[in-house]
């Protein structure tokens, strides 16, 4: 028996109806997108109710290693005052693709040699094409990175300008240089070449923090973004909750037969959690927006369904959860880039679905998977916090799951497992 198993982590089980209210901690992509425009801004910016999870902290940590002024001043709220930012820095990627893809094209602004590396894994994720892009605006980086570690020498400026690159494996590469742009001499006029870029309202989101900074972004043209040189303005911003990671919890009530409520959902977002509320509809939830938050209820039957999960794909995991106690098949599709996430999510998902009895096919831009009876046993996460979100909900129904893993969830949510126990009961 592995260390691993033997510490393995038992999914509760429900064995009635869970019902709710479930507060969740704020959204990891707004918080680390606010810090790092914060931290080449014009003048000190406050964060309210910003997420203090793993992945934020390595940003926090990044950006206060190049100079950055920090302070957590209680428990809700961060101020981040702006200096001028110098190496040598190192910088502790972990597994988070927003530090190891946004911190570099800001780092560029620094003086003096910044190094980056993270977690065995975050080796393996794609970086190729920022990098390049770096190289093609002016960035003193090495000539031979693809992937991480890798170090670029800061001369306190970028030169910027036209930039072409190929996106259609992660939307972090375009945010990556938009966050950066309004600080390079020439701004960044940055085009798409490619296949449809994934996310789309991660890159939405980007756009929109951007021009709150009073920063100028063109996007009149398809798959190109003109961001123009100038300051950054200081903003003061509360974080929504993280609507993604919502998803657990919410159905947790769609399998369940039960009703849980999320407090402070946002009437508008450009958060790709909000499309929980059309996919559990879907699958045969009934879902309710009030100024109480968002309140989900299970029917009590389970829907298959047949979905396009491109530009939402990181609420995959948690949805085949789901579609693996359907009454019917699901087929999720557009979703090869997951295949470069923590993990590459479709095999996992293929392979501990299978395991615990789940008709699974693995499609060259998706999945296909056919309910069948569920037996308990080790689910693994393979390190990726939204493989333990899954594993979470099928063992609400699925006696005797363990999850090998789940302090992996701490990358965007503290205390996952007190959280669920608390919802469960």
């Amino acid at each position: 028996m592995t260390s691993r198993t033997a510490t393995a982590w038992a999914a509760p089980y429900a064995d009635v109806p869970v019902r709710a209210t479930v507060r969740i901690p704020g959204s990891k992509s707004l918080t680390n997108r606010s810090l790092l425009l914060a931290s080449i801004a014009d003048a000190p910016s406050t964060i309210h109710r910003p997420l203090l999870a793993r992945d934020t902290r390595l940003m926090m940590a990044a950006l206060a290693g190049l100079g950055t002024g920090i302070d957590h001043t209680d428990a809700d709220t961060l101020v981040v005052t702006p200096h001028e930012l110098r190496g040598p820095a190192s910088v502790d990627c972990g597994l988070a693709g927003t530090v190891m893809r946004f911190v570099p094209p800001v780092a560029a602004l620094a003086q003096g040699s910044v190094a980056f590396d993270g977690d065995p894994r975050a080796r393996e994720r794609p970086l190729g094409a920022i990098l390049a892009a770096l190289r093609t605006l002016g960035v003193d980086l090495d000539d031979t990175a693809q992937a991480l570690p890798f170090h670029l020498e800061g001369h306190g400026s970028v030169p910027g300008g036209v930039v072409t690159i190929d996106a259609s494996s992660s939307s972090q590469f375009v945010s990556a240089l938009l966050l950066a742009g309004a600080r390079y001499d020439e701004g960044v006029d940055l085009r798409h070449d490619g296949k449809p870029v994934p996310s789309q309202p991660h890159i939405d989101m980007t756009v929109a923090l951007l021009r709150e900074h009073g920063v100028q972004v063109d996007t009149a043209e398809p798959h190109r973004w003109r961001v123009r040189p100038g300051s950054v303005r200081a903003v003061d911003r509360e974080i929504e909750p993280d609507l993604s990671n919502a998803a657990p919890f919410l159905a947790a009530a769609v399998v369940t037969g039960g009703e849980v409520t999320v407090p402070s959902w946002p009437r508008a977002t450009t958060q790709a959690g909000d499309a929980l509320r059309s996919v559990l509809a879907l699958m045969g939830a009934d879902v309710e927006l009030t100024d109480a938050g968002l309140r989900v209820g299970g029917s009590g039957s389970v829907h298959g369904v047949d979905l396009d999960l491109h530009d939402v794909g990181e609420l995959t995991p948690v949805i085949a959860a789901v579609a693996a106690l359907a009454d019917s098949a699901s087929y999720l599709r557009g979703i090869a880039h997951l295949r470069g996430h923590e993990t590459d999510r479709l095999a996992a998902l293929s392979t501990e679905l299978r395991a615990l009895g789940a008709a699974v096919e693995e499609t060259q831009d998706g999945l296909v998977i056919e309910p069948r009876p569920l037996t308990g046993g080790l689910f693994r996460t393979y390190d990726d916090h939204r493989m333990a979100h899954a594993a979470a909900v099928l063992g609400l129904r699925v006696a005797g799951l363990r999850v090998d893993d789940v302090a992996t969830t701490a990358k965007t949510l503290p205390d996952f497992p007190g959280a669920w126990a608390a919802m469960v009961g």
